[in-house]
């Protein structure tokens, strides 16, 4: 019998201990040491089988002697996740989902092995076959190149994958899957890590993309160590809130692709659909013209988008005024209030304001900064802004109008959209005239005053 071996781990970092100690030195975090068994493996998990490949020798060549032609990526049938992955699946590589419990994780990958048109293995250890065949036939009735297995043991996968050969396998979740090498439970930082390191070994030297489901925490972040995130080559998360139809799939990680893609669907009772025309959505639609609401023109990625800014501004009932932001950086709504106070004169320091960015979505992007003003000018003065009106512009600290980037894809798109006026910087460089649209330049805060 071979010797058990006693490690404690920090279920935080991953790091690793001889003895147990409150604080791990590593992450700073405490009471996240744990101690798990460890067996030393007596033959590794994953091995290419000798009668079907050779023995791989690596050798080094010359950058430019590197072949990339033979593996084009695999496209996904799926254009909001071929967006957000930077063009489709790259072979080989390891991509890891998360998401909140029930926002969507399991059936968007399942959607998306039904629709391929390779070979997919989806490997479930939280749900049975029935099941999973039930969740299909509500998504997509019929595939012949989707196959079921539920196993969570690596060992009995990995000899599954041997007969199928499949061209791309999907794990549901990570956190499941054990392996004989290790003494630990399944879901340890140990078990996490061990699993992963096979998977990754089996899809390099297969060429084989592999998409693992992971858990996440109660503060958002992926469950296990934080080695996990840096192991994979792409990690993306699925947002949005229960309570809303609406899902967004944002990039963290992409070695093969940018991180400022967003894919966005809505999920139905068939399944997720895509949405292709996300600003409609995140406009709300009224019948009368009410105060304090502007038009934000904001990029994510490549992607143009126009997002409703909403904002209160009422009398402190209380001793402190309160401030709160949703979907906006609240230092930076802070920031915005004391250039109000300082360069237009309005005495915001006695009331509430609240902010809302309609749709359940963040927006990092100054630009949206001048439809901020805008829409807490508006609340204040309770005196609504048409409805034609969008703003991109940042607000510096002086009171200046700032000039944002791709400032002429944003016009295009309030163009396309239908607003008749856009307000942006005076510093902005225009090379084409927009023909439907008329564009303001404005250099300063009373610009905007006089303007609206």
């Amino acid at each position: 019998m071979a010797k058990l071996k006693t490690t404690f781990f920090c279920q935080s970092c991953g790091a690793q201990y001889a003895k147990w100690q409150g604080q791990c030195t590593s992450c700073k975090s405490w009471n996240t040491i744990v101690e798990e068994l460890i067996k030393k493996p007596e033959k590794v998990a994953w091995k290419t089988s000798s009668s079907s490949a050779k023995e791989r020798v690596s050798t080094p060549l010359k950058i430019s002697e590197i072949d990339t032609t033979k593996t084009p990526r695999l496209d996904t049938t799926d254009a909001e996740l071929n967006r957000v992955l930077g063009g489709g699946i790259v072979p080989g590589s390891l991509i890891l989902l998360g998401g909140e419990p029930g926002i969507g994780k399991s059936t968007l990958m399942l959607q998306l092995s039904l629709k391929l048109p390779y070979k997919t293995l989806y490997i479930s250890g939280e749900e049975s076959q029935k099941q999973i065949k039930l969740r299909a036939e509500r998504i997509h009735p019929s595939s012949e190149q989707c196959y079921i297995l539920t196993e969570t043991k690596t060992q009995y996968i990995f000899k599954q994958i041997e007969d199928l050969a499949p061209d791309i396998l999907v794990i549901d979740s990570i956190q499941t899957l054990q392996s004989d090498v290790l003494e630990a439970s399944a879901g340890s930082v140990s078990q996490i890590k061990q699993c992963t390191s096979e998977l990754m070994k089996f899809a390099k030297e297969t060429a084989t993309p592999v998409i693992l489901i992971g858990h996440i925490t109660k503060d958002g972040s992926i469950a296990g160590p934080k080695i996990l995130e840096h192991m994979v080559d792409t990690v993306l998360q699925f947002e949005g809130d229960r309570n809303h139809v609406f899902r967004i799939l944002r990039a963290h990680k992409n070695r093969f692709g940018s991180t400022h893609e967003l894919g966005i669907y809505e999920m139905q009772g068939t399944g997720l659909r895509i949405v292709e025309n996300p600003s409609e959505i995140l406009i709300s639609k009224k019948d009368t013209a009410l105060s304090g609401n502007a038009i934000a023109v904001t990029l994510e990625g490549m992607r143009p988008l126009l997002v409703e800014v909403q904002a209160l501004v009422s009398s402190a009932v209380y001793g402190t005024p309160q401030r709160s932001a949703t979907g906006f950086n609240a230092k930076r709504l802070n920031m915005l209030l004391a250039v109000l106070e300082k360069r237009a004169g309005f005495r915001l320091g006695a009331k509430d304001v609240f902010l809302n960015i309609t749709g359940g979505i963040s927006v990092d992007d100054p630009a949206i900064d001048l439809a901020v003003v805008a829409a807490i000018l508006s609340s204040n003065n309770d005196d609504a802004l048409s409805d034609n009106f969008c703003f991109a512009a940042e607000v510096g600290l002086s009171g200046e109008i700032r000039p944002v980037q791709r400032v002429e894809q944003r016009i295009m798109e309030a163009e396309k959209l239908g607003f008749t006026a856009i307000f942006i910087s005076k510093h902005n460089k225009l090379g084409l005239k927009p023909n439907k649209i008329e564009v303001h330049l404005i250099s300063k805060i009373e610009d905007l005053l006089r303007f609206i």
